[in-house]
């Protein structure tokens, strides 16, 4: 694993990022539970080689981040970054929310596309508009079926089929790149700025407590069904504008429902 942090760390030295790449200030790295301090050292380092600067942590391993801070070259980035409980919490502020996966043999529910020009040009164009959340999971599982619940879409990395999995730091760094490429892309129009992962999280608990009150969500069938509202309204692709709107529109749905004779509470 050395071995390989060394190798990935001597190919960024050699990569020269000329003017006029792509901006990737909005791009927040969201590491979802890792643990070893090599990895999450790597990945800050990664980070300034491609100029991305926000890196948030959930869950993570407390000792693994207290050593990682003395990563060669990546110091600011460490210090400025910021940990949360959840996932949740860590996207709140982002308006595309990726999260990145292996796939093997798993049954995804989510659209996952590949790391290459198509993917990268969807990601730079919002983040033009928007802020963009790229998620990595835990060195041992990667990201779980939970995670993904947060996603708008899965993105993989095209890898030999006899050995899928990366390295963390590494798959950070492959990632980056491929953004960080200069790519001439056509001038597109204005548009609407998109509404961010708290907006919709909002709507989606609304949604949620009202399908809830009204019986729609059986019991037992909790975790299932919040899953299903929130794939639902993360497919919309929904403006700032509209998803005021909707919460507006689902607010007032809470209020009558409860209103008829409900006495479950709707608490956001």
């Amino acid at each position: 694993m050395v071995a390989g942090l060394f190798l990935a760390q001597s190919l960024c030295r050699r990569i020269v990022i000329l003017p006029g790449t792509p901006d990737l200030n909005g791009l927040v790295v969201v590491l979802v539970r890792p643990r070893n301090p090599l990895n999450i050292g790597a990945a800050a380092r990664a980070m300034t080689n491609f100029g991305s600067f926000h890196l948030r942590l959930v869950n993570s391993y407390a000792l693994a981040f207290r050593e990682a801070r003395s990563a060669v070259g990546a110091g600011e980035v460490l210090k400025e970054a910021e940990e949360f409980k959840s996932v949740a919490e860590a996207i709140a502020d982002c308006s595309l929310v990726v999260g990145t996966t292996a796939v093997r043999d798993r049954a995804l529910k989510h659209a996952v596309k590949k790391l290459g020009q198509e993917s990268a040009d969807e990601i730079r164009s919002h983040l033009k508009s928007g802020r963009v959340a790229l998620l990595f999971g835990s060195e041992k599982i990667g990201l779980t079926n939970e995670d993904f619940s947060y996603c708008h879409w899965l993105l993989t990395i095209p890898t030999q089929a006899k050995q899928i999995s990366m390295n963390l730091g590494q798959a950070v760094g492959v990632c980056l790149y491929e953004l960080a490429r200069s790519v001439s892309e056509k001038p597109s129009g204005e548009k609407e700025a998109p509404a961010s992962a708290g907006e919709l999280e909002k709507i989606i608990l609304g949604l949620y407590e009202s399908l809830k009150i009204s019986g729609y969500v059986k019991p037992g069938n909790d975790a299932v069904s919040e899953k299903k509202v929130r794939r639902l309204i993360l497919r919309m692709n929904l403006s700032a504008m509209d998803a005021k709107v909707l919460l507006g529109m689902v607010r007032q749905i809470v209020w009558n429902v409860k209103r008829a004779g409900s006495d479950y509470p709707f608490t956001r």
